[in-house]
């Protein structure tokens, strides 16, 4: 019985691969049809990124990062094919995420000095051209794993308040567990980029293929270095409580085409 499973998923078509959980939300993933996956595979992009396709039951598809940002309503994807040029629409519908607050002790991690917010330009410059990677590859690693096994501590979306103070909503996920944890790759990937940052503390940003990058932060210890590619399962590094954080945890945040995303739509087993 084992060999002839083994030998099914050998034979299986392209379009057998499982995509992300649709969820058309501020935060969430839309897959968008495209045509017939006979035809060569076409080009999209979302906001003027190039998005990821991939074939799935025999035909292209889009699969589009929604940024938490955007308002409910009308959005459109410009489509490159075979066909041409064309603009297709699609609705965002509203999504209430909840609110958090948290009590830091270490105020510049509230209201960074001046010198502070030198170094955290120059770092956001540096994060961003890891956000913005887009490698081509044909089948990218779509489905996750966790990462660490542990309960989630704060969930994707929650506007968050510092001391009181509002800051961007939560663009990720924590997960609670004891500093030493080891740290899994969720799936094949390419390190793109390792480094100790202000808020994020020891980080990892991973690229999965066609504009699919995620990134681990608070870290202990970094197990990896740019350049290494890593299985799924693989450890990546320690969970830890470096940068801005309150106790031991690991913050996960996974983005398609430069927009951060709910890493939930991702994980097959929840």
């Amino acid at each position: 019985m084992k060999r002839l499973v083994l030998l099914l998923l050998a034979f299986m078509p392209a379009w057998a691969v499982a995509l992300p959980q649709p969820q058309a939300v501020p935060g969430g993933i839309v897959h968008i049809d495209l045509a017939p996956a006979s035809e060569p595979r076409p080009e999209a992009f979302y906001r003027e990124r190039p998005v990821m396709v991939v074939a799935e039951g025999g035909r292209w598809k889009a699969i589009v990062g929604v940024p938490l940002g955007v308002e409910a309503g009308e959005e459109s994807l410009l489509a490159r094919g075979a066909g041409g040029e064309r603009e297709i629409r699609f609705e965002i519908t509203p999504h209430a995420y909840e609110e958090q607050h948290i009590t830091l002790q270490n105020r510049r991690m509230v209201n960074p000095d001046p010198l502070d917010l030198e170094r955290i330009g120059r770092e956001r410059t540096r994060q961003n051209a890891s956000w913005q990677s887009f490698r081509f590859v044909a089948e990218p690693a779509v489905s996750f794993i966790l990462p660490v096994d542990g309960p989630q501590s704060s969930a994707f979306g929650l506007q968050r308040f510092f001391n009181g103070e509002p800051r961007a909503p939560h663009s990720g996920i924590d997960l609670a567990a004891p500093e030493g944890t080891p740290i899994r790759a969720p799936a094949r990937a390419i390190v793109l980029d390792t480094g100790e940052f202000f808020f994020n503390g020891n980080t990892v940003f991973l690229d999965h293929g066609q504009g699919l990058i995620s990134m681990y932060c608070h870290m202990s210890e970094i197990g990896v270095k740019a350049g290494d590619i890593v299985e799924q399962g693989e450890v990546i590094g320690k969970v830890g409580a470096t940068g801005r954080v309150t106790g031991p945890h690991l913050h996960w945040s996974v983005a398609l085409n430069d927009v951060r995303v709910n890493p939930w739509l991702f994980v097959r087993e929840k």
